[in-house]
């Protein structure tokens, strides 16, 4: 069967095809005739793939995708489903696709679609129709199992199917009823034929301490276990491994430096040194774990790590790229070791203005590591004999202070933007469970890095660019005009002048005169929705956020690929070499690591709903304070203030009015009352309903009755699809305060703020897990 299908696309591919009708080909290709039934199935599965087009004359063809559109499909629990083109830019780009022009397309699956219909008026979506699937989002679930009658089913987690998912006869792979299972599809369920699957492995039972972060682990298909290969080369790296030899490298082992990071890091990048002389210059000195001596290109290291991208930080535990050998000893600058680094060595004059920069690989040794906690004590009284700091650390410490404020405060004067809302960090138990949540600290010691390693970044960027070096740059687009012009109507609507949203010097000052007010959170809400997400690419383009040319990723090679690719270019450089790269191979590697950076971001943001969600199953109808973080005409979504979580009040749970959306404004508006309920708003609500297998979170209003949420749920938490069909729900059902964060925009802080680090505490003691915010 498969050698009829390579015939058949052989065939219609030459040159001089002429469409023909099956059986003609049939004929042509000398299809014997017991086997005509079985090469008719074959040219009927391709199809239904897309791969080949059949017309009203029965003639068989190649498709034509010339006026064919590429995009991403999310499919809805009924079943319909649309297309984001990835030239979309608003929601009502997307692509409305019913259920039996969806074929056997899943949710993230990238698609060709064609078009079938136009709107005939405004507010109705294009329609279109699936007619090839070109890359699949994922082969690997991860559901419940159960059994109905003779057969094993898999309910699959979140909304993806809307059925559960055959898997054979009762007890495959020994399954029980309730267990956590990771399944492949063999057969993607259509609207006229069920899925079918393999069970691969059994996680656990459900609800068991330990099985929810497995699960996400494995529907994001994230490598959590290192092959032998692997192992082996990093064990002969740290056998290799003396700190008494240092080669040719730069000797800054005397050079008074410490590190500042999370209390339970183990994974230690940076290191810091400053020194002023009697002019008023002075003298930064960033240290990088030199982590490219450890792992040459083509090596299994290399290939690991060039596999994962990144480091994923998760609420329980850390998933590194590199093995904890390197990650967690050999690489990491630990206090009071010898270590090699790549050293960025970058003089300012007193303003703050770079006057010299060098780069060298060398060897350090840190004399103090700090917590952040420690590092602000510190910074605030620098003169506490009782601090534990030796003098001169501390005078040193203090002097960061100085140094970083007036590189912030050029940064800003240059029109670099930042947004600062809320974010919430939760605090787990023994067993993996919800037991609190704190707001997480942006102090000055956080800053104080975050300048630092800004300024490091954007040296290492710019001395690339001028030696012709090709590297993976850290991309932020401008946001489209549109978007722009549409938040500078929201900012009116408050009451705002903003006449030139194309300005950020107009933007910088919509968001300090904000600053503070009741509508600080409408407007910072508004503006994140505007911005576009920052990707890794070799095009030269700059970053929005930080108002730079010239950026780049360079501080964090232990836990970020692109870091290390920009490791080994400037590294040739200081040998003298000049740098090897290709400019499809470099495309092609900045896709791979920034989709590996969101996978691990939303697996992240997936576990932390998941155990948030499983902790407010048992406070239904409690009342929490709440921020509208997101509109639709089918009800609002609503962050909550104490938990980092977002839920929906579904449009028909506002029962006191019949409520239309305000699109310009971001407005749900009662027509008979004029109640409004606009983005940023402060809000009372209750948990209504948590449906953990869909990830699904139902709020009311705090002085709305909770069977207002039964009739929200028999209503469905995605709208029927109309003609004007807009897209549902499920597609915009999380916002969270992070960059990159793929929610209902893009980043929040600039870039600047993934140099800093964040930890995950736990009660009753602190899991070691440690993350530098990436942005």
């Amino acid at each position: 069967m498969a050698d009829f299908a390579e015939r058949v696309l052989k065939l219609v591919s030459e040159p001089d095809y002429a469409p023909i009708t099956l059986k003609a080909m049939a004929r042509r290709l000398e299809v014997p005739t017991d086997d005509y039934a079985g090469f008719r199935q074959v040219v009927k599965s391709l199809v239904k793939q897309g791969k080949l087009e059949q017309a009203r004359d029965k003639t068989v063809r190649k498709p034509d995708h010339s006026n064919a559109i590429i995009g991403l499909f999310r499919r809805s629990a009924r079943g319909f489903g649309f297309v984001r083109p990835h030239t979309a830019t608003a929601r009502a780009d997307q692509i409305y696709i019913a259920p039996e022009a969806a074929g056997d397309a899943s949710s993230g699956d990238e698609v060709v679609v064609k078009i079938i219909k136009r709107p005939k008026r405004d507010g109705m979506n294009i329609e279109g129709r699936i007619v090839q699937i070109l890359a699949r989002a994922s082969g690997l679930f991860v559901g419940t199992y159960f059994e109905d009658g003779a057969g094993g089913y898999v309910k699959i987690d979140g909304t993806t199917f809307h059925a559960p998912i055959y898997v054979g006869d009762p007890g495959a792979k020994g399954a029980r009823a309730g267990d956590k299972v990771a399944l492949e599809i063999v057969r993607y369920p259509t609207p006229y034929l069920e899925g079918e699957g393999v069970i691969t492995e059994l996680l656990g039972q459900r609800g068991s301490p330990g099985v929810d972060t497995l699960s996400v682990i494995r529907a994001f298909s994230i490598p959590d276990t290192f092959d032998e290969a692997a192992l082996t080369e990093a064990r002969q790296q740290a056998s290799q491994f003396s700190e008494d030899e240092i080669g040719e490298r730069l000797d800054l082992r005397a050079l008074l430096t410490v590190t500042i990071d999370p209390a339970s890091a183990r994974d230690f990048d940076d290191a810091i040194s400053l020194q002023r002389d009697d002019q008023g210059y002075w003298s930064l000195g960033v240290h990088i774990a030199d982590v490219s001596y450890f792992v040459r290109p083509a090596s299994e290291l290399d290939r690991s790590a060039r596999q994962r991208g990144t480091s994923v930080y998760l609420p329980d535990r850390v998933i590194p790229m590199l093995p904890e050998v390197l990650s967690n000893s050999l690489a990491s600058l630990q206090a009071h070791r010898t270590r090699y680094a790549v050293s960025a060595l970058l003089e300012f004059n007193a303003e703050g203005i770079l006057t010299s920069r060098r780069f060298a690989r060398s060897a350090i040794r840190v004399d103090h590591r700090f917590t952040y906690e420690q590092a602000m004590d510190v910074m605030s009284h620098p003169e506490k004999a009782d601090s534990g700091v030796a003098p001169e650390v501390a005078r040193m410490v203090a002097a960061m202070l100085e140094l970083a404020m007036i590189l912030r405060q050029r940064r800003f004067a240059r029109g670099a933007l930042e947004l600062n809302l809320p974010e919430i960090a939760i605090e787990l138990g023994e067993q993996g469970q919800v037991s609190g949540a704190h707001l997480v600290v942006n102090d000055q010691s956080h800053q104080v890095i975050e300048e630092f390693m800004l300024a490091a970044n954007e040296a290492v960027a710019s001395y690339l660019t001028e030696n012709h070096a090709g590297f993976l740059r850290r991309v932020h687009p401008d946001p489209d005009p549109l978007k722009l012009d549409s938040f500078a109507e929201f900012a009116r609507s408050l009451g705002l002048s903003l006449e030139l949203p194309q300005s950020r010097f107009e933007l910088q000052r919509i968001l300090r005169e904000t600053a503070g007010k009741p509508e600080e959170y409408a407007v910072h809400f508004g503006l994140l929705r505007s911005l576009k997400q920052a990707v890794y690419t070799p095009e030269h383009e700059g970053h929005y956020a930080l108002a730079s040319d010239d950026y780049c990723h360079f501080t964090s090679p232990i836990r970020r690929y692109p870091d290390l690719q920009v490791h080994r270019q400037l590294t040739m450089l200081l040998e003298g070499k000049k740098p090897r790269s290709n400019a499809d191979e470099l495309f092609v590697l900045g896709e791979h690591c920034t989709r590996t950076e969101r996978r691990a971001e939303a697996a992240e943001r997936e576990l932390i709903r998941l155990k948030l969600l499983t902790h407010l199953e048992a406070r239904i109808g409690e009342t929490f304070h709440a921020i509208v973080v997101g509109v639709e005409d089918f009800g609002i979504f609503c962050r909550l203030v104490e938990l980092p979580v977002e839920g929906l009040i579904h449009v028909t749970s506002l029962a006191d009015d019949y409520y239309y959306l305000e699109f310009g404004t971001h407005t749900l508006v009662g027509r008979s009352s004029g109640r409004r309920h606009r983005l940023g708003d402060r809000t009372a609500v209750r948990v209504a309903h948590v449906d953990l297998d869909r990830r699904e979170l139902d709020l009311v209003l705090a002085d709305a009755p909770l069977s207002q949420a039964r009739r929200q749920r028999s209503a469905s938490t995605t709208p029927s699809p109309p003609r004007s069909a807009r897209a549902p729900t499920g597609f915009h059902h999380r916002t969270t305060a992070k960059a990159s964060s793929g929610s209902h925009s893009g980043p929040v802080r600039n870039d600047g703020a993934s140099e800093r680090k964040k930890n995950v505490k736990r009660k009753p003691k602190p899991r070691k897990a440690s993350k530098k915010r990436k942005r």
